[in-house]
């Protein structure tokens, strides 16, 4: 250290001095020093001052971030969402999805198991009957299932109330039937995600059905009579590649094989169930992967192939050994 000194004579006297390596201190001096009073080599009035200071600054934030909450809550509605259809991120397409899924079905979207083993069968019946409970049991829902009421085509829902899906007309999808597992012949259930206030613009003119639509789901809507039971969302399953298609083998579908109008707009009701189709395939074939195409069709609904950019349809992969 330099060290600048005047003598009496007026002259200037630079002298060295070297630096004193600060005693060493043990852990308890460092956190108290009895001797300079200080915590942590600070003073306790310096403490009092920070204590005081993040005390004031603490509550100031806590403050601007209750401000902030309260202000965000009061543009939200429990009931409905404020950005709706066009104007929202989801859009006026909904998601098709499939149930049961596997454990981790954005891994691998396969339903595989072996249908001589009873573990692995249960394993999957297990997972639809945890899906299918509410349906089955409507006072599991929120209210009880009370407002549920029996709909058709010319008596859809009024007031609160809403339509109950039937699950007792499944045939071979029946829970009593185990969804027909064990027989090799396993059931899927189809369903749309739920947009508020989405509306389906139904394909129920037999003479306006796209060319891309399965032979035999135009001779289905063909066959209803003209009027309110051609407004369904349809929905049809089919092997992707020509190998598929013939390895997948005939499939049906419970109750029917569309989602019936009186079941839209959804718009958060109590008790609402996502109506379903059962899709049944009858006789797969058994020890090789079939991969599999399920597509809903309405004129609002977007579709487009492939597995990663999908809309308007899902796809997996079916295997019994």
């Amino acid at each position: 250290m330099e060290m600048t000194t005047k003598t009496k004579d007026g002259r200037v006297v630079t002298t060295y001095q070297f630096p004193v390596r600060p005693e060493k201190k043990t852990l308890g001096q460092m956190l108290y020093d009895k001797e300079s009073k200080k915590i942590l080599g600070r003073t306790t009035d310096m403490w009092g001052k920070l204590l005081l200071f993040y005390t004031i600054f603490y509550i100031l934030l806590a403050m601007l971030v209750a401000i902030c909450m309260q202000g965000l809550l009061s543009t939200l509605n429990h009931q409905y969402p404020k950005w709706q259809l066009d104007e929202s991120i989801i859009g006026t397409s909904p998601g098709v999805n499939y149930r049961p899924l596997p454990a981790n079905p954005e891994q691998e979207a396969t339903l595989q198991y072996v249908a001589a083993n009873r573990s692995d069968v249960k394993l999957w019946v297990d997972r639809l009957n945890e899906f299918l409970a509410p349906y089955q049991d409507p006072t599991l829902l929120p209210g009880g299932g009370k407002n549920q009421v029996i709909c058709d085509f010319n008596t859809p829902p009024t007031g609160g109330n809403v339509c109950a899906v039937d699950v007792s007309k499944l045939g071979p999808c029946s829970s009593s039937e185990g969804y027909s597992y064990n027989k090799s012949a396993p059931c899927i259930f189809v369903k749309l995600n739920r947009i508020y206030g989405w509306t389906p613009d139904y394909y129920n003119d037999a003479n306006d059905l796209p060319q891309d639509m399965p032979t035999d789901l135009v001779d289905h809507i063909k066959s209803l009579p003209e009027g309110p039971e051609r407004q369904q969302v349809w929905v049809s399953c089919k092997g992707i590649s020509a190998a598929d298609a013939e390895a997948v083998g005939p499939i049906d579908y419970y109750p029917n094989r569309g989602l019936a109008s009186y079941y839209y707009p959804y718009t958060n009701k109590a008790g609402y169930l996502s109506p379903l189709v059962a899709v049944h395939f009858a006789r797969p074939t058994v020890k090789r992967m079939i991969n599999v195409e399920c597509r809903v069709w309405a004129k609002n609904v977007v579709y487009q192939g492939g597995m990663r950019d999908r809309r308007g349809s899902v796809q997996f992969g079916l295997q019994i050994n």
